[in-house]
């Protein structure tokens, strides 16, 4: 008998069915040599510094740090009872082996084997790794299983991560509680992102705006622009010169230009332009994208690649008549999937793609929500699959009395890709008269413009997320990012939800419990240089280029020197 772990029961039922296991108990389903259990999200946790010491239930800066020799860890009280199931049936007899069927990610590994380890099983696992809750991607994942232990980095990652955030969030948020006579909730990523909003405020906040001018003559058919010009009276000087003279074409360069398809969605991406596009939090995105997966209409959603692999290519024209038909959208090009195909920028799962179940789905039956996220995902393969952005531009420059003036114009030539972006069909061309260089325009009339800079924008979590992904630029030009696409999401929610930060409309506020806890700790904890590296430190542990336990070393060492400061 062998053993299905999944991650959800939603998705075990659908594992089962695929299975021929039919037969349903008390938190697992059975039948034809299967077993199918589920997690429901985390079992088991690392457990509170009092499980390791009881004076540690009352905070004292002298205790600090609390640096576990052995980690311990405890069975969550709200889902015990199916942690006590699966531990049962792991140890039942008749069960030979375990398959490993949680989410196919770092988080999805460290799920599986916390709850293996602390259900003290020894028996032999294998990985179902599939990036589709599809019946034939899941008979094919089981076809070819893969040994559990190909995974083990991917735990040792996830694992490295838990007893960072665990060591700087026990140690750092009581030491500055102690310190401030308040709560202080610190945590690894979540505190530098705070940093970023609280920062983003203050540059709004002492924003000093500042003027500037242009000239503009008015040509008739079209108008010429000067540079910006500082000086007021510069520009003044410039308009009385100019008005009711007459002005030379001097240069006209015209260009044709195009520009390429967007990449397929990532989990980031997605997200951004679904706060774009409909105020829906990241949050939200992420939990509608799992609803569709779990529906079986979309490929695994928390990836962070925006490519597919060689394997999925030949199903990318298949896909496209499907949604050419459910969306009544002729398609009248040859898709290249080449440019959208590239192994080497795929590491556990390809981009976000819609699945062939999607065909025989009525889309009404959806949510609002769900078709709104659906939508954008369908869309952005028709896109990436479509052809270039094709069009002229003309830019011209006169002069009047020694006064370089520049006008320009764009004339499409093909819609290409843009066409399938909504409110984008219809774009129509800014057009310039046909000029000759010589062309003369007499008693042009020169009207001076004024204008002001604008400060920095208010966060969004379309532009949160991107600064996220974007955090810190290295010397080779690399970006490193905090958290995870899988994890950014949370790490908002979170600070809304302890009252760090405030909605306001689209925008992302830091509160004054945000601004305070921001200008009582230290760089260090509010750095995104750190964090970021600790995160790219994280990918190596996955890839297998650094040890876990060299990490957390890292992480204890860097602790043990911010109490002994601080203290």
């Amino acid at each position: 008998m062998q053993l299905v772990v999944s991650e959800k029961p939603s998705v075990g039922s659908s594992i089962a069915k695929v299975l021929g296991a039919h037969t349903r108990k008390d938190g697992y389903i059975e039948g034809n040599g299967y077993i199918i259990s589920w997690c429901i999200g985390h079992l088991v946790a690392p457990a509170p510094p009092e499980e390791y010491d009881d004076r540690y239930r009352r905070w004292d800066i002298l205790d600090l740090p609390i640096v576990p020799d052995v980690w311990k860890y405890q069975v969550l009280k709200g889902t015990a009872k199916q942690f006590n199931m699966l531990k049962r049936l792991m140890n039942r007899r008749d069960v030979t082996e375990i398959i490993c069927a949680t989410d196919a990610g770092r988080e999805g590994e460290h799920i599986f084997r916390l709850v293996y380890n602390e259900a003290g099983c020894k028996k032999p696992f294998k990985r179902l790794w599939i990036s589709s809750l599809e019946e034939q991607s899941i008979r094919d994942g089981f076809n070819s299983l893969h040994d559990g232990h190909e995974f083990d980095n991917l735990y040792y990652a996830a694992l490295a991560r838990s007893k960072a955030d665990w060591l700087i969030g026990i140690n750092a948020t009581r030491l500055y509680s102690l310190k401030n006579d308040q709560t202080l909730n610190i945590g690894r990523v979540q505190t530098p992102v705070l940093n970023m909003l609280v920062r983003r405020e203050q540059d709004i906040r002492e924003f000093v705006p500042k003027l500037y001018y242009t000239v503009e003559l008015d040509l008739g058919a079209f108008t010429g622009t000067t540079d910006k010009i500082v000086e007021k009276t510069d520009a003044e000087s410039i308009m009385l010169s100019c008005n009711n003279r007459t002005a030379v074409v001097t240069d006209i360069v015209t260009e044709t230009k195009s520009t390429a398809p967007p990449k397929l969605y990532d989990l980031t991406t997605l997200q951004r332009e679904a706060n774009k596009s409909y105020g829906y939090t990241a949050q939200f995105t992420l939990d509608t994208a799992q609803k569709l997966y779990e529906k079986k209409l979309i490929t695994y959603p928390r990836t962070d690649s925006r490519y597919i692999t060689s394997d999925v290519h030949d199903t990318i024209p298949g896909l496209l008549n499907i949604i050419s038909s459910k969306l009544s959208l002729p398609i009248d090009f040859i898709p290249d999937t080449e440019r959208i195909t590239d192994n080497n920028k795929v590491s556990d799962h390809h981009a976000l793609l819609p699945t062939k179940a999607l065909e025989s789905t009525d889309l009404s039956k959806l949510t609002a929500n769900e078709r709104d996220v659906l939508f954008l995902i369908l869309r952005q393969l028709l896109c990436s699959a479509a052809e270039p952005y094709k069009y002229d531009t003309v830019k011209v420059t006169l002069e009047c009395e020694g006064i370089a003036f520049h006008a320009s114009g764009k004339t499409v030539i093909d819609m290409g890709w843009r066409k399938y972006l909504s409110g984008k069909a219809d774009e129509t061309d800014s057009l310039l008269p046909t000029l000759n260089i010589g062309d003369t325009f007499n008693n042009s009339e020169a009207q001076l413009k004024e204008y002001k800079t604008s400060p920095p924008k208010h966060y969004t979590e379309d532009t949160l997320l991107s600064a996220m992904e974007n955090a810190v630029k290295t010397d080779n030009s690399v970006r490193q990012g905090l958290g995870t696409p899988a994890t950014r999401a949370g790490i908002i929610e979170n600070l809304v939800t302890r009252g760090f930060v405030e909605r306001k409309g689209k925008s992302l506020i830091p509160s004054d419990k945000g601004n305070k806890l921001i200008s009582l700790v230290p760089d260090t904890l509010k750095s995104a240089d750190m964090t970021a590296q600790w995160e790219a430190e994280l990918s190596d542990i996955a890839n297998g280029r650094k040890q876990e336990r060299e990490f957390v070393q890292e992480i204890q060492e860097y602790i043990t020197d911010l109490v002994n400061k601080e203290r």
